[in-house]
């Protein structure tokens, strides 16, 4: 039973890494297992056999919420663009208490944490500008070791809570050949951006684990405004009040739960 409910939460995280606005990270947050996971991949070597028990099924889990999700995804985004942006919106917003509730356990809040917050919202508005100025549309485009950079940048949304590897590979104009990829599990595009990522997951569960060990709360509300810095990525250019109705329903959709 513990192998599957770990398969499963595994297939939420994999989700993560798919779903433009949604974190993998927020995930194993949500599922309490988050700085388990860092512990048992950092110090895998110390006790193979406890963490591989561990690991094992979150990593087929994660398998198979890449694989899953990439079709629907394909077919939501083509088929209802409003309704699957604000569905994710929502579920931006809806992971925010989450991220509260989880830093306030260790730490009180200050005001002096909302500089955090708004430096690290700033930043992600600032990203929107960037992203604009970047045109990557198509696989002839993209170069092996481009890939691998964008691997090593999306590596940050799966490690850390809040920040969506997505929305990264969106800024760098690769979202949707990576998108489209998964769908087709289409090896040229899949192997560099993998190499990135186990490279810059490593370095970035190296970094994260250092500053959550040392500075807890701030990293915890600087998450907190990139995930909100995210949700201006997504929002979509309704064409009548009646797109705005439906959008705000779906927004409410996770909010509510």
């Amino acid at each position: 039973m513990k192998f599957l409910s770990n398969c499963l939460k595994g297939v939420a995280i994999g989700s993560g890494a798919i779903l433009p606005g949604i974190s993998s990270g927020v995930f194993c947050v949500i599922f309490g297992i988050y700085e388990k996971l860092l512990d048992s991949i950092l110090n895998f070597f110390s006790d193979i056999k406890s963490n591989l028990k561990f690991l094992l099924p979150i990593i087929i889990g994660v398998g198979l919420g890449i694989i899953l999700f990439g079709n629907l995804l394909n077919f939501c985004i083509y088929k209802f663009p409003i309704q699957t942006n604000c569905i994710f919106i929502g579920l931006i917003l809806g992971s925010i208490p989450a991220l509260l509730k989880e830093v306030n356990k260790k730490e009180r809040f200050k005001i002096s944490h909302l500089l955090y917050f708004l430096l690290a919202l700033g930043f992600g508005i600032g990203c929107i500008f960037l992203e604009n100025s970047l045109n990557i549309s198509s696989i002839e485009n993209v170069s092996f070791f481009y890939l691998i950079i964008c691997g090593f940048l999306m590596s940050i949304g799966i490690v850390v809570p809040g920040v969506s590897s997505t929305i990264i590979l969106m800024l760098l104009g690769t979202y949707s050949i990576y998108l489209s990829s998964v769908s087709s599990l289409y090896l040229p595009i899949l192997l560099p951006l993998g190499i990135g990522v186990v490279i810059g997951g490593f370095c970035f569960m190296k970094l994260t684990k250092y500053l959550l060990e040392h500075f807890y709360a701030p990293t915890f509300f600087a998450i907190i405004g990139f995930t909100v810095g995210s949700i201006f990525v997504l929002l979509p250019a309704f064409s009548s009040f009646i797109d705005v109705i439906i959008g705000l329903f779906c927004c409410t959709l996770r909010i509510s739960n």
